[in-house]
């Protein structure tokens, strides 16, 4: 009996991190639970995938499909012929996915297909922006999983209006939370602290991958321009994901005080978010660490999937339209920030309920 944990990029490592810590502490006591890890290949760049196995100290993956990058259909449809032959050759118990990337509904198809059961993990969060990939993914992935497992109350309510009944939601709170937690006495200065003259609060963190944000140049400047003005002078420290960095080259010049800086590892992106003065960003996953550290942070996006960022954390919806970032940043300098509170269950234990329920599940 064993179950394939998927991981195919970045926030994927984070949350099947700490399903795998409590899975190896589980069977220490005795517990036979047993887990094959897939790599999907989704990311290869080795600060966006290899090393976080190093850092987070994930065993090496069993199976790496390594589909590598494509447009949104061949990329799904590579990781989905390459699942479905591990599937044929040996099959799990149970498939448990993660977030909502290309390789968790592209694995929760081809698993459903082939009569395995399939567990998805941050299960039920809702953007309502049908343009955003992962908006679809989320979709898709819930409306054909079997169980679910949850990370607030919102996502539960989303759930239960699609109709799923409420034995199959298990409440189990935030398996990223649980790896920044686990890792936060760990965090490395990175190099480019002392390149870049970097000192504690005097600086932001920056990133923007988003096709929205990045993929028209004009529209791409006149963000940057508008966060480089609103910083003061402050170093804007921006480590560029290779989508943003094609379009960088196609813009020539920026603002001087954002300093563009190759994709850190996880412990050393996080060291330089905890001393950060705040964050502007349009990433999901960054708006929860930055809560649950108490850090600034300001969404550029018009929607979030995840609004108890908002509504108890210490994120705000900025939108994409550049003339409201200045405003934000004002308030920020004006040291008027609110002060944020920690969700419901984000106390780094999420990955010991998941698999206890995944035992339950297993056994039934």
């Amino acid at each position: 009996m064993f179950l394939d944990l998927i991981a195919g990029a970045r926030p994927n490592f984070m949350k099947v991190a700490s399903i795998i810590r409590a899975i190896d502490q589980r069977r220490t006591n005795s517990s036979d639970l047993a887990y094959r890890l897939v790599h999907t290949g989704q990311h290869y760049d080795h600060n966006m995938s290899a090393a976080f196995f190093q850092q987070l100290e994930i065993p090496e993956p069993e199976v790496n499909l390594e589909v590598g990058s494509g447009t949104q259909a061949e990329q799904t449809s590579a990781i989905m012929i390459a699942y479905e032959q591990l599937l044929q050759e040996n099959p799990p118990s149970l498939c448990v996915v993660v977030g909502d990337v290309n390789s968790t509904m592209a694995c929760a198809i081809s698993a459903r297909k082939r009569g395995v059961r399939v567990a998805h993990v941050e299960a039920g969060i809702r953007s309502g922006d049908m343009s955003m990939p992962e908006e679809i993914n989320r979709i898709v992935t819930d409306s054909i999983s079997n169980f679910f497992f949850t990370t607030s109350e919102t996502a539960n309510q989303n759930l239960a209006g699609m109709g799923i009944p409420g034995e199959r939601i298990f409440f189990v709170g935030n398996t990223m939370i649980d790896t920044l937690l686990a890792n936060r006495s760990r965090f490395l200065r990175p190099g480019i602290w002392d390149e870049k003259g970097l000192s504690e609060k005097n600086y932001l963190m920056l990133t923007l991958h988003r096709p929205s944000n990045v993929d028209h140049a004009e529209e791409f400047f006149q963000l940057l321009e508008a966060i480089g003005e609103g910083a003061r002078g402050l170093p804007v420290i921006y480590p560029v994901h290779p989508r943003s960095s094609e379009k960088i080259k196609q813009l020539g010049k920026i603002p001087e005080n954002i300093k563009l800086v190759a994709p850190q590892p996880y412990l050393e992106f996080n060291y330089l978010v905890r001393h950060a003065k705040a964050v502007i960003t349009d990433s999901g996953g960054i708006t929860e660490e930055t809560t649950v550290m108490g850090i600034p942070c300001m969404t550029l996006r018009d929607s979030t999937e995840r609004p108890e960022t908002i509504s108890l954390g210490t994120n705000e919806l900025v939108g994409t339209n550049p003339e409201k970032i200045k405003p934000c940043l004002d308030l920020l300098f004006s040291g008027k920030w609110k002060d944020g509170k920690i969700p419901p269950k984000w106390d780094g234990r999420s990955g010991e309920r998941i698999v206890r329920s995944l035992e339950k599940i297993l056994l039934s």
